[in-house]
């Protein structure tokens, strides 16, 4: 596999790396960034917190805005960004920002035109994770994170692959996709109008009737304003009370949807995952 390193910066006495490669799960190029803590030039295998951003944003939005790697090198994480979804000039759009590119959602699409290259599940559940594990002085712990449609993705991908991740956290997910005119527009166009199928990427369904767990934090601002209509947390938690699921949701005063509430509280995310990656 031909992978190009497009960036290079010290970070905290670590790296921040930028790489593109050619997806065999995506069927085109893809670009994805990367954190190695200083622990990693020191001969040290390193966990991993893989990032999935939300709508609109690509791998650098929080490697930029979130403010991670300060204690990403204290506590000898590293981060993995992955865009959030495939690009080129021939992969399927929509004129929508929260369909096609910059939107991927997180599914594996069955739909034409989009099941030709929209499987960011599979992406980020297999081929990615071999990659860095390859490529990096990293180990095979795994915890994932993420933000709005990226939180919802972070929360399917760890109940789905319970053996694979040692936590997962985030921040303002889209909890209940199947109930909300984001989750329903990409679903109806990657997945279909058999609404049955849906169910395998809703957090809330899939909390409500999980048997294995994988501890989870939720913080969700009480001034965001997709809160009502796109977010709905309450529906996450009733989920977890069902199924007795570890979930911590804190509701944050005050806060909004942006990446001044990613970086208000990121510490505590990671400092919770570097808890459950340590053991």
């Amino acid at each position: 596999m031909t992978v190009e390193n497009i960036s290079v910066n010290k970070s905290f006495g670590g790296w921040h790396k930028q790489y593109s490669h050619q997806s065999k799960t995506l069927n085109c190029a893809m670009r994805f960034a990367i954190y190695l803590p200083p622990q990693a030039s020191n001969g040290e295998k390193v966990p991993v917190l893989y990032w999935l951003s939300g709508l609109t944003c690509t791998d650098e939005n929080f490697m930029q805005k979130a403010g991670a790697q300060r204690m990403a090198a204290e506590l000898g994480i590293a981060i993995v960004a992955p865009d959030t979804s495939p690009r080129g000039d021939d992969v399927a759009d929509d004129a929508g920002y929260d369909l096609g590119k910059g939107a991927g959602f997180y599914v594996n699409a069955t739909q034409a035109p989009w099941n030709r290259h929209y499987r960011m599940y599979d992406y980020v559940v297999n081929e990615l994770p071999q990659l860095i594990e390859s490529m990096f002085p990293v180990s095979d712990k795994r915890s994932i994170a993420g933000h709005s449609m990226g939180g919802h993705g972070a929360l399917v991908i760890a109940m789905r692959n319970p053996q694979a991740y040692q936590s997962v956290s985030a921040f303002s997910p889209i909890t209940n996709p199947v109930n909300c005119p984001w989750g329903k527009k990409a679903f109806t166009a990657y997945l279909g109008r058999d609404t049955t199928t849906w169910a395998e990427y809703d957090a809330s369904l899939l909390m409500r009737k999980a048997t294995e767990f994988v501890p989870a934090l939720v913080d969700q601002g009480e001034a965001d304003d997709f809160l009502i209509e796109q977010l709905k947390p309450e529906v996450l938690e009733a989920a977890a009370k069902l199924s007795g699921y570890p979930l911590t949701l804190n509701m944050q005063e005050g806060f909004d949807h942006s990446y001044y509430f990613i970086s208000s509280f990121i510490e505590n995310h990671l400092r919770f995952h570097a808890e459950y990656l340590g053991k």
